[in-house]
């Protein structure tokens, strides 16, 4: 395994360090009736749509910008990242927190809500720029720009600090239950939630199956996988903006090749019915990314039959 520390005392510490921000919080883990009944299973939403930034990605963020604060202090020339909208909206709250200014690329299709969401959370703590048409275009130019301006780039996903900061969702989950946990089925995008997740429970909850679940258009997980290799698509349909990467992180594939069950794609339609269901049948609203683990569970409806899914 790689020499990262996600064991269960170094996760609980950094939970309790972003707890005590007051910009983290424990979401809950809820039981869904509808669709426990529908595949014969007790099923459990794990509601990351109850963070400030409606999306778990504040956990890494605010925990790889605090350990630079703490350890750099004043010594800091501000912090340039690349998101297409949670990990941005994660680094412009942490930078507000801190009054360390950042500046935030963002590709151009990004929704405008998104974008009102940052300099919201930012306010005069942060700048957005709009440039190229996909991640992986305003990654590059935030690193460029990092590099030229001696600034500090926060990577949305391949960084130790920012599995760490994920792997809390899977402290809360294990904490939240008092029955073993047989299956749980997790959106990957760039790898930062499924790495630090599944770590976690490979060490607290070996028999736990982690499922990671990819949109069918961008299945960059899932290739690199089955390649025994981190490599990159050409090109990734980029509806499920929030998990359309060309390249997965290479600490993200490395633990993910080691920590996951299986790998499995979503075909994009099927994720706009399950985010209509959502929405009508449990009055919860979800972006693309949030409907991918819902939408795996009939894949796997003969093998969840009578266990505990999250």
């Amino acid at each position: 395994m790689l020499n990262i520390n996600i064991s269960q005392n170094s996760i609980r510490t950094v939970s309790n360090s972003l707890y005590e921000t007051k910009l983290v919080k424990k979401t809950n883990l809820d039981y869904c009736e509808r669709l426990s009944n529908r595949f014969d299973c007790q099923i459990y939403l794990k509601r990351e749509d109850q963070q400030i930034i409606r999306s778990f990605k504040i956990r890494g963020a605010l925990n790889k910008i605090k350990k630079i604060h703490n350890k750099n202090n004043k010594n800091i020339n501000g912090f340039v990242c690349a998101s297409a909208g949670n990990h941005a909206q994660g680094v412009a709250l942490s930078c507000k927190l801190l009054k360390i200014h950042g500046v935030i690329y963002m590709p151009t299709p990004t929704p405008k809500q998104k974008i009102n969401q940052v300099k919201m959370f930012g306010e005069q703590y942060v700048d957005v720029v709009l440039i190229g048409d996909s991640f992986d275009d305003a990654k590059y130019a935030a690193t460029l720009e990092a590099e030229r301006l001696q600034k500090t780039f926060i990577h949305p996903f391949d960084d130790e600090k920012i599995i760490e900061g994920q792997a809390t969702v899977g402290l809360e989950i294990l904490e939240q239950t008092n029955e073993p946990i047989d299956y749980v089925f997790v959106p990957v995008g760039g790898g930062g939630l499924s790495s630090g997740l599944s770590s976690y429970f490979k060490q607290v909850s070996p028999n736990t199956k982690i499922i990671g679940v990819e949109p069918e258009g961008a299945p960059s997980m899932s290739a690199s996988i089955k390649a025994n290799k981190n490599i990159a698509l050409e090109s990734i349909d980029n509806f499920v903006d929030g998990a359309a990467v060309k390249r997965v992180g290479n600490l993200n594939f490395s633990l993910c090749k080691e920590n996951l069950h299986d790998m499995i794609t979503i075909p994009e339609g099927k994720i706009c019915q399950i985010i209509l269901d959502l929405y009508n049948k449990e009055a919860t609203v979800v972006e693309p990314a949030g409907a991918l683990s819902i939408a795996a569970l009939d894949i796997y409806e003969n093998e969840i039959k009578d266990k505990n899914v999250v």
